[in-house]
C-alpha cells in the first residue's frame, strides 16, 4: 500500500506573500491545522497553526514571571495584528515530506516520529498531495475488512 494510493491529491496550499489572515481562514473553514506553502511549483514551507499561535505567546520573561502577570485578552486581541503579516514570515521552511513511492506504514512512522498528523507528499519538491494518519488507518482498515470478508 503506497502513499499514492490513498494521499489528498488537490491539497489547498498557500503562497509565501499570502497574507497571514487568508491562511488563516482557510485553516478555519476546511479544518486545517496546517498548510503546505507552495511558490513557483515546488513545496517551500508547512505554515501551521502553531506558527500562527506562536506569535501570540507570552515572552518568555512574561511567562517565567507567572500567570499573574500576563493580560491574556490583551494578547487575544493582537491576532488582528499578526493576520498582518506574510506566510513567508511565520512558516516552517525546512519541510518533512514523504514521497509517493513510499509505502504508507512507513509515511505514518515518519508522522508520528515528528509529531504530525499530516503530511505533505512530495516528488523531487513538487507538491504531490497531503497524507494524514487519518488515511493511513483508514486505507489498512478497509483493506483488512476486505480480507476478512474474502476469507468467508
Amino acid at each position: 500500500m503506497l502513499v499514492k494510493d490513498i494521499m489528498t491529491c488537490n491539497a489547498r496550499t498557500v503562497h509565501p506573500d499570502t497574507q497571514l489572515s487568508e491562511a488563516a481562514s482557510t485553516m478555519c473553514l476546511y479544518r486545517f491545522s496546517g498548510l503546505p506553502v507552495v511558490e513557483d511549483g515546488k513545496l517551500v514551507g508547512f505554515v501551521a497553526e502553531k506558527d500562527i499561535l506562536h506569535r501570540l505567546f507570552p515572552s518568555m520573561e512574561d511567562w517565567a514571571q507567572g500567570s499573574s502577570t500576563v493580560d491574556y485578552d490583551a494578547i487575544t486581541a493582537e491576532y488582528k495584528n499578526v493576520g498582518q503579516l506574510k506566510v513567508r514570515e511565520v512558516m516552517t521552511p525546512r519541510v518533512i515530506s514523504v514521497s509517493p513511492d513510499m509505502h504508507a506504514l512507513r509515511a505514518a512512522a515518519v508522522m508520528v516520529a515528528n509529531r504530525f498528523r499530516r503530511i505533505p507528499v512530495a516528488d523531487n519538491g513538487v507538491l504531490r498531495g497531503m497524507i494524514s494518519l487519518g488515511d493511513v488507518h483508514k486505507a489498512i482498515f478497509q483493506h483488512n475488512v476486505n480480507t476478512m470478508f474474502a476469507l468467508k
